[in-house]
């Protein structure tokens, strides 16, 4: 027995030894997947950059279900065609849809496939009960920041790239490829009057993209543990989109001094409950794979190892990821009840109930694998499952190469004006207009030039919303080294 269990001991040292032979060797020669890119001069950023974004602000371009302010667009549209008075004489300006915004700055090579750069030029709306230091349409400068809504998400991308196309414009440059500029008016409603129209009209031209990118995900400080530098995230894909209702429905009613032992409100809760503690099964796989493999060479131990080794560690990654809401995001589809209706009265048993459920597809499902699986979740055939009608459902986004020209270009030009980052391709957890665009293009990109904090996020449709005059200077020097850099 003593030989059987000193044999047994062997073995295990042996095996454990091996382990972790394995483990330190696939970590020591994880090599780095940054690309050398050297850090550029500075173009220096008139003052007057800063007031024109702040006066953007002032027009109030707010979008909302079934309404966009027209009036508020029409005066952007003046404001932009007088501030930017080059790009508006010397570019080509498409008439696709009102109130959007399509440029084409045509190369001189028409051999090679066009680059689109899109953003958006509609704000979300201001909740009154927040508390703005200045008011979010004052376009306030103060403190070294602008402030007001649009400064975050996403007049600081319009009016990035029209600055920078403003300054080559005036420097008198020429591009070898030529550049489209697509700004939809209606991405946080959805985009379907906007971005999605816009992409018909270039599929109709029989446009082709060498690449697209659009607004999305930014430059965060502490944004891994274990990586000391800022994390930029290039979106490579973003998850899909439906809001389901579930609707609970009994033949009777009655009074609520009788209840009976079912209630309609009763299953539709435990209908909920059901899918609340039976999340979608987690996946590090696609984007959130392609996010580990990038960052976990520039990691400091033991996260190295632990990013380093999926093959053994994803189990118990997952676990530690599951624990907070961003980053299950990443790896599931989640599961979030959102608008609830029930009752006519407060003596009254309804003969039904339904909760809308919003879900953010992960890519690899579909609205109907997520229909199906709510399904058998709830394993109740007197809950009725049907998509809501809300919203703008649609499925993941296809996954966008990072052996491609444009990742490279995206990855070179972050490189060149922001050279302590490192640089990571990602999951987009929210929508963005890039997803219309993957018609016309193989690879789509979501990226913003702009460093912040975690704490920063908040502000994005929040109060206080805010862009220093540091950021907005890196964006335009970022977005000016990007167009340099695909048109050369």
């Amino acid at each position: 027995m003593k030989k059987m269990l000193r044999r047994f001991l062997r073995l295990f040292s042996l095996g454990l030894i091996v382990l972790i032979g394995i483990v330190a060797i696939k970590t020591i020669t994880n090599s780095s997947r940054q690309i050398p890119a050297a850090s550029i001069e500075q173009v220096a950023i008139p003052e007057a950059a800063y007031s024109r974004l702040g006066a953007s602000v002032t027009i109030p371009s707010v979008s909302k279900e079934g309404w966009i302010d027209t009036m508020a667009f029409q005066q952007l549209d003046t404001f932009l065609h007088q501030n930017y008075p080059l790009a508006d004489s010397l570019l080509e300006e498409l008439q696709v849809v009102p109130y959007s915004k399509v440029f084409k700055w045509p190369g001189k090579n028409s051999n090679l496939l066009p680059v689109l750069l899109s953003g958006h030029l509609d704000v979300v709306p201001v909740d009154t009960q927040q508390q703005w230091v200045h008011p979010p349409f004052s376009g306030t400068i103060a403190d070294d920041f602008i402030w007001g809504r649009g400064t975050m998400d996403d007049k600081v991308t319009v009016l990035g790239i029209l600055e920078a196309v403003e300054q080559l414009l005036r420097e008198g440059y020429q591009p070898n490829r030529s550049l489209y500029f697509a700004f939809g008016h209606d991405e946080e409603i959805g985009g379907k009057s906007g971005a999605q129209q816009i992409a018909e009209y270039f599929k109709e031209q029989g446009l082709f993209f060498e690449y697209a990118m659009d607004e999305g995900y930014l430059i965060i400080e502490e944004g891994m543990s274990g990586l000391s530098r800022p994390l930029a995230l290039v979106g490579i894909a973003e998850k899909g989109y439906v809001s389901l209702r579930l609707t609970a429905q009994l033949e009777e009613g009655g009074h609520s001094s009788m209840p009976s032992g079912t209630t309609a409100i009763g299953l539709l809760s435990k209908a909920v409950v059901k899918l609340e503690k039976n999340p979608f099964p987690a996946q590090i796989n696609g984007a959130t794979k392609s996010l580990f493999e990038y960052a976990s060479p520039e990691m400091s131990f033991p996260y190295n190892a632990l990013f380093s080794n999926l093959w053994l560690t994803s189990g118990l990654l997952k676990n530690i990821l599951s624990g907070d809401g961003a980053t299950s995001a990443l790896i599931r589809t989640t599961t979030a009840p959102t608008m609830l209706e029930a009752g006519i009265k407060d003596n009254v048993l309804p003969t039904d109930a339904s909760v809308v459920v919003n879900f953010r597809v992960l890519p690899g499902e579909t609205i109907e694998s997520v229909i199906d699986q709510v399904r058998k979740i709830i394993n109740d055939d007197r809950i009725l499952v049907e998509e809501s009608g809300f919203g703008n459902p649609g499925n993941p986004s296809p996954i966008s190469p990072t052996d491609s020209l444009g990742f490279n270009l995206i990855q070179r030009s972050i490189g060149e004006v922001f050279p302590d980052a490192v640089i990571c391709p990602a999951l987009a957890i929210v929508m963005t207009d890039g997803r219309f665009y993957s018609g016309v293009s193989k690879g789509v990109y979501r990226f913003l030039p702009m460093m912040i904090s975690r704490a920063e996020l908040g502000r994005i449709h929040g109060a206080n919303e805010r862009v220093s005059k540091e950021n907005y200077a890196q964006a335009i020097r970022f977005y000016r080294r990007l167009i340099e850099n695909s048109t050369r």
